[in-house]
């Protein structure tokens, strides 16, 4: 059975620009893929490459069995897509515009209102069906721009940024929204915001300048993190010297390092050899010499930090699932 999106060697090039370069990767039903990166990483071009908005310089791109430009209709069919800023006719109303996109889409009659009332209630647009979308906020836009994308069932997703603009109640809506439909479809999220990756996706991919640099679940990634099990003690400052070095003679301990002292307390940092555990080891030694520790925890790490070390320290890539 293939995969629900499938790319393969996927590049853009405009002009002597690389925008994507070499991208494969396949997303499968039930995946909400969470796609990284910082401005002109190509986030875009390539969802809009999948799409079929933008024609590949090589590569193919694969919907639901279908080549995107060798069967463009039946691909885009299979697609339900947000780009970015979710562009409609400002001058219809919100109602006109689904009833517009229900007809695009191939239904009629009780099949047509019974498509909209359902996007219509998903994506809770009743307040502002009669408004013109020109009028409506930047939050509702987007919501009309998600309705449409759903109206038809799809079972695949692609969306660019689908909670830009929406405040904290509507952004929780739509992370839910997002979780229920999951089920069977697979999902693409372009996304700036790493607690949307936590909250709502199942695998992330991180791309910079172009090409994938990580691949993996969210907490498989953060493992990567410099700081991933690293344990952090805090202890008085006159403490702090006497406690790094015996710390730092556990075999398991890579560097112990004093990160800061304010008020006359100090902040270590016990980094891990390979990442391994190694919050035991320490917990025994300050139990067992009795150190003068007054707090201590584990550091899982954070998404954060290894978007950075992937797109801003110019890392090779790894491609590789994690």
């Amino acid at each position: 059975m293939p995969s629900s999106i499938e790319t393969r060697e996927l590049t853009k090039r405009f002009g002597a620009i690389t925008a994507v370069d070499d991208v494969s990767l396949s997303v499968e039903p039930g995946e909400v893929l969470g796609f990284l990166g910082p401005n002109g990483a190509g986030k875009s071009t390539t969802m809009k490459m999948i799409t079929g908005f933008l024609e590949p310089t090589s590569g193919t791109a694969i919907v639901c069995g279908y080549d995107v430009e060798e069967d463009p209709v039946a691909a885009k069919k299979a697609i339900g897509y947000l780009p970015e800023g979710a562009p409609t006719y400002g001058d219809m109303t919100t109602i006109s515009y689904l009833d517009f996109v229900a007809q695009i889409r191939g239904f009629d009659g009780a099949e047509r209102r019974k498509r909209i009332d359902a996007a219509v209630e998903k994506v809770a647009l009743e307040e502002v069906l009669q408004q013109r979308i020109e009028t409506l906020s930047k939050g509702f836009k987007r919501r009309v721009g998600f309705a449409q994308a759903i109206l038809h069932d799809p079972p695949v997703l692609i969306m660019d940024e689908p909670t830009d603009g929406l405040d904290p109640n509507q952004k929780r809506h739509v992370r839910a929204l997002i979780r229920e439909m999951a089920a069977n479809k697979a999902i693409i999220i372009s996304t700036h915001i790493l607690e949307e990756v936590e909250a709502v996706c199942t695998r992330a991919v991180i791309i910079a300048r172009g090409r994938i640099r990580a691949d993996g679940r969210p907490d498989t990634l953060r493992a990567r993190a410099a700081n991933h099990n690293a344990v952090v003690i805090t202890a008085r400052e006159a403490d702090a010297e006497a406690i790094r070095r015996r710390i730092a003679n556990i075999p398991e301990v890579k560097s112990v390092v004093v990160v800061g002292t304010v008020d006359g307390i100090s902040k270590l940092c016990a980094y891990p050899k390979s990442g391994n555990p190694i919050a035991t080891g320490v917990a025994d030694i300050v139990r067992n010499d009795s150190l003068p520790v007054q707090e201590i925890f584990v550091e899982q790490g954070s998404l954060d930090d290894v978007f950075w070390d992937m797109t801003a320290s110019g890392s090779a890539p790894g491609a590789g699932r994690a």
